[in-house]
């Protein structure tokens, strides 16, 4: 029998791994990282576009994390690591002050054929290039919803940014994204 969880069950269970991980239990810190890294990882490999730079983010989003003095717990431990890593990877662009080079190194699928993936990476690099043309503003709110999959209240509470302009955002950003990829044919 499947137990459901309560709304919120996940937020509370999240805090709990942490004070838990604080106390030196090393299984409720893998916890934690197992459940959000990969997650935080695809956020920062699309907002750097550098794999390394990525895993730096996450690694210092954990690090934070860990000897963050959290005054409260309404928010969800997912959007303290996600406000980090977004912030982190925003610094990090500054620092570099240039643009990734070129798409970001994907996972791939168990036993894609050789064809599956020339075409997958050709599909890929389109898209990130697309994504990479927007305004910075645009791009990183797309990229928070769609490869971080975080919600529009989410985005608002990490950027920064009233919720409607989130909204509005990824609206124009969706739209500029898929007229750039019919131009070239990719749709």
């Amino acid at each position: 029998m499947v137990q459901e969880q309560k709304p919120g069950a996940e937020i509370a269970d999240d805090w709990v791994l942490l004070r838990n991980a604080r106390e030196g239990d090393e299984k409720a810190w893998k916890a934690l990282f197992d459940l959000h890294s990969p997650r935080l990882l695809r956020l920062a490999v699309m907002m750097t576009g550098s794999a390394d730079a990525a895993r730096d983010c996450v690694q210092e989003s954990f690090i934070r994390l860990l000897h963050a003095e959290i005054r409260h717990h309404d928010g969800s431990v997912r959007t303290y690591l996600s406000t980090i890593v977004y912030r982190s990877a925003v610094k990090e662009n500054l620092r570099r002050n240039k643009l990734a080079e070129g798409p970001p190194e994907s996972a791939g699928s168990p036993d894609p054929t050789p064809f599956d993936l020339a075409v997958r990476r050709e599909q890929e690099m389109e898209i990130f290039r697309a994504i990479r043309m927007l305004a910075p503003s645009q791009r990183e709110i797309l990229v928070l919803r769609f490869y971080g999959e975080y919600g529009y209240e989410e985005i608002a509470t990490m950027t920064g940014v009233a919720l409607g302009t989130v909204k509005s955002r990824i609206f124009y950003a969706v739209k500029s994204v898929r007229t750039m990829l019919q131009s070239r044919g990719v749709i």
